[in-house]
C-alpha cells in the first residue's frame, strides 16, 4: 500500500451521531485532544470530500458535543447525517510535538524488525481503551496488532516512511 502524498492525506476529526432535539442539532464525537477544537478547523468534509459542513454552534453534551451545522435545520435532515465521519486536510494541523504523532502520519509506514526484515505496513491505529495499537498488514496473511509503545515500536521515522518494531515475546508464536 503506497502512502498518499501529504496534500492528499486527510484526518478524521469527528463522527456525527444521532439527532439531538428537533432543530437540526446532532450529537458529535470529536477525535481531537481538546474536543472543542473541532470547530477551529473551518469546514469539515465527508470522507469523499463531496459534502462540506460548517459548524454554526457547538456546546458540550453529556458524553459528546452537540453541534448545529449550517443548512441543517430539522431533525429529518440531521438524521440523514448519522454515522458520517468528518475529515480535515492533514496540512491544516500544526506539527506535532516531539514524540507525538498523528495517526494519519503513521498509516502506510513500512514496518520492519530490528534486523531490517520487512514485516508489513501500518494500515490502522486503534485504541480500545488500554492504549494505542498499530494494525500491521503483512505481505501475506492476516493483519496483526502491536502495542504502540516505546518498547514495542522503538523507532518511528516518519520522513523515512518506516517504523522498527520489537514485538513482545510470543507475538508470532503459532503453537497456541
Amino acid at each position: 500500500m503506497a502512502r498518499r502524498a501529504a496534500s492528499q492525506r486527510r484526518v478524521c476529526v469527528a463522527k456525527i451521531g444521532a439527532p439531538h432535539g428537533v432543530r437540526g442539532e446532532v450529537k458529535l464525537w470529536p477525535y481531537t485532544a481538546d474536543p472543542m477544537t473541532v470547530a477551529d478547523f473551518g469546514a469539515l468534509e465527508s470522507e469523499d470530500g463531496k459534502i462540506s459542513f460548517e459548524i454554526e454552534a457547538l456546546r458540550p453534551g453529556k458524553n459528546f458535543l452537540v453541534a448545529r451545522f449550517k443548512g441543517v435545520s430539522d431533525r429529518t435532515a440531521a438524521g440523514k447525517l448519522n454515522n458520517l465521519e468528518l475529515y480535515v486536510a492533514r496540512e491544516n494541523f500544526p506539527e506535532p510535538e516531539p514524540d507525538e504523532f498523528y495517526h494519519a502520519d503513521l498509516i502506510g509506514l513500512a514496518v520492519t524488525d530490528k534486523s531490517g526484515a520487512a514485516l508489513g505496513t501500518i494500515v490502522a491505529v486503534h485504541n480500545f481503551g488500554a492504549g494505542d495499537l498499530i494494525e500491521v498488514k503483512p505481505a501475506h496473511g492476516p493483519t496483526f496488532m502491536l502495542p504502540f509503545t516505546a518498547a514495542a515500536v522503538p523507532v518511528i521515522d516518519i520522513a523515512g516512511g518506516r517504523v522498527v518494531v520489537e514485538p513482545p515475546e510470543g507475538t508470532f508464536d503459532t503453537s497456541r
